[in-house]
């Protein structure tokens, strides 16, 4: 049995609120289950309510080490979440942001509004370019997530985004498959770097 801080964390972007459709929390629950039994350990944004708050109980209560990062300003706002196994506190969302993507292994990303979206994009943007190389996945709950990825594709019809930068990110609806799929990606795939050029619209054909 490999012991919990030898395993492979994952970060996981998603809302520190509710939601209108229970669908939304009832999605994070699962996956932070998904997660834990599959072997993964929780790296998320520390809060304690909302998506972020359901996500984290449920990790950790199936075997996940959960840590949160956090600044100072959202400690109070998304009411930091006290049963983390490790919590750190930041200055910046810059810095949160910077250490949300180096202590994961993937990403994925939930439900959520601006944060998750910006969070989502930067480390989308972070694979295209070469930063890292790490799987990134969309847990699309009720098609929450069409949009987002009907948006790159839009990019993508209009020459401003490689398709083939639109197949470094994955969709799936089930949380189980798209935790067993992370997990696979995150522990057998050897990470290899790549020539931006391949990504980069003004390197297309359009160029």
């Amino acid at each position: 049995m490999v012991p919990p801080l030898q395993r492979p964390a994952i970060t996981v972007y998603c809302a520190s609120a509710r939601g209108i459709n229970q669908d939304f929390l009832a999605a994070a629950r699962i996956f932070g289950e998904a997660l834990g039994e599959s072997g993964m350990n929780l790296v998320y944004g520390g809060g304690g309510i909302g998506l972020m708050g359901e996500l984290a109980r449920s990790a950790q209560k199936s075997g996940a080490h959960v840590t949160g990062i956090i600044t100072e300003q959202f400690l109070q706002l998304e009411q930091g979440w006290t049963g983390c196994d490790e919590m750190i506190v930041v200055d910046s969302m810059r810095e949160r942001k910077r250490q949300l993507e180096e202590r994961g292994a993937g990403f994925a990303i939930l439900a959520g509004g601006l944060g998750t979206w910006e969070e989502f994009f930067e480390t989308f943007v972070g694979r295209v370019i070469g930063r890292h190389s790490k799987p990134i996945g969309l847990l699309n709950t009720n098609g929450f997530a069409d949009p987002l990825w009907d948006l790159v594709s839009h990019g993508v019809d209009h020459g401003f985004v490689r398709s083939a930068a639109r197949e470094l990110m994955w969709m799936e609806s089930d949380p189980h498959t798209l935790a067993k799929r992370l997990h696979t990606a995150m522990t057998t795939t050897v990470a290899e770097t790549h020539d931006p050029k391949i990504f980069l619209p003004m390197h297309g054909p359009q160029g």
